[in-house]
């Protein structure tokens, strides 16, 4: 007889970050001696035979997370803790009308269930081959506090991540939309690194018209850029936009970190409207999800780089041919990561923590492979909320 799900418990804790302060569109920046208080929660699942899934999301903890967590956890009691497929299509359907991202971190949790029953990783399961991860460091916003706040301090903080071992640098622009200001920092970093380090910009929507998205661009052809992402308002949410810019600019535009589910990336992709294809299993109805998209762009002959960074996120990367980064995000001047440091057995999202060869490993114990520090969760614990038969 099948093992069916007999309770989910939600854990919300929270976690202070040092020198992280947010500027007026609540982008993350570098602020000294600030102290940013940062909410999350994690997600356990327990079979009736004892099995038990755990999942703590990164940047997918926030609170809108959270509730539609809380919304379908009670909806998947009774479930048998195998039917990952059926509970991937029933919680899109229930969740169709918010986006589908509370899907995501019951699918990973049972991702990790299974994988510990069978003794195995979730990399193996999904046959994952590689297993040390190029990842590139992915900068928290601009900022007018000192930290990343010119074209020089970018250079130095790109050098620091060089020095580290990465080979990539993604740069999120300033929260005032100034043109002029992202172009002189795209020149300025394409003339230090130009031929040493993968370049990537992500203007995060901030710039407001297609006119200046459109030099920006030019200035990343010009510079070299390996993407260009989020170019302007319209969100990384408008297709004849951003076909549009595709047909005036050289430098690939990578979009879909804004479009949830299965079937709208498939209409942008279909439609030439992004370069790159975007999948995170914290907001893509989680594992199943991201390995759908993944095979989704293969088809297509589109590379899919995985959003943010994370034990799911290594997971399905090592089982993905057609992808290029792990993207270790957000870091800064004296922010080596802002994602939470829950973990009891030396894994690490910090940016200190990648090797010399430039990447980050996959995990190989059973499931997602890490072990939840349970005791500062607890310690930290801020809400709880159990769901059983």
């Amino acid at each position: 007889m099948a093992e069916l799900i007999e309770r989910v418990e939600v854990f919300e804790y929270d976690y202070t970050v040092e020198n992280l302060g947010a500027d007026r569109k609540h982008n993350r920046v570098y602020q000294s001696g600030a102290q940013s208080r940062i909410s999350n929660f994690v997600v356990r699942i327990t079979g009736g035979e004892g099995s038990i899934g755990e999942f703590a999301p990164g940047l997918g903890g926030k609170l809108p997370h959270l509730g539609q967590v809380l919304y379908v956890a009670p909806l998947v009691i009774g479930y048998s803790v195998d039917e990952r497929e059926r509970v991937f299509n029933d919680l899109k359907k229930v969740l169709r009308h918010f986006g589908g991202v509370g899907a995501s971190h019951i699918d990973c949790a049972l991702w990790d269930l299974l994988g510990r029953r069978c003794g195995l990783s979730v990399s193996s399961l999904l046959g994952g081959y590689r297993k040390r991860l190029p990842a590139y460091a992915s900068a928290i916003h601009a900022d007018d506090n000192g930290g990343l706040h010119c074209k020089e301090a970018f250079v130095d903080f790109a050098e620091e991540c060089f020095a580290l071992g990465f080979r990539g640098f993604k740069v999120h622009g300033w929260t005032e939309g100034d043109a002029g200001r992202e172009i002189e920092n795209v020149l300025h970093l394409g003339r230090q690194f130009a031929g040493r380090m993968k370049l990537m910009l992500d203007l995060g929507g901030e710039i407001l018209t297609f006119a200046d998205a459109l030099d920006i661009g030019r200035a990343c052809d010009e510079a070299g850029f390996y993407w260009l992402e989020d170019p302007f308002r319209d969100n990384g949410t408008s297709q004849h936009a951003q076909k549009k810019l595709r047909q005036m600019i050289r430098t690939p535009i990578l979009a879909l970190e804004h479009v949830r589910g299965l079937e709208p990336k498939a209409d942008w992709i279909a439609s030439e409207s992004t370069d790159f294809v975007r999948a995170d299993p914290e907001y893509d109805l989680g594992i199943t999800g991201t390995m759908k998209t993944a095979h989704l762009a293969e088809a297509f002959g589109l590379d899919c780089e995985v959003h943010s960074a994370g034990p799911a996120h290594r997971a399905c990367m090592s089982a993905m041919r057609n992808s290029n980064y792990y993207e270790l995000a957000l870091v800064g001047p004296r922010i080596p990561t802002i994602l939470p440091p829950i973990y009891a057995d030396g894994y690490s999202e910090a940016m200190t923590a990648v090797g010399e060869d430039g990447c980050y490993p996959v995990p190989d114990g059973p499931g997602l492979g890490v072990t939840l520090n349970w005791e500062l969760i607890k310690r930290r614990r801020t809400g709880y909320h159990e769901f059983r038969k």
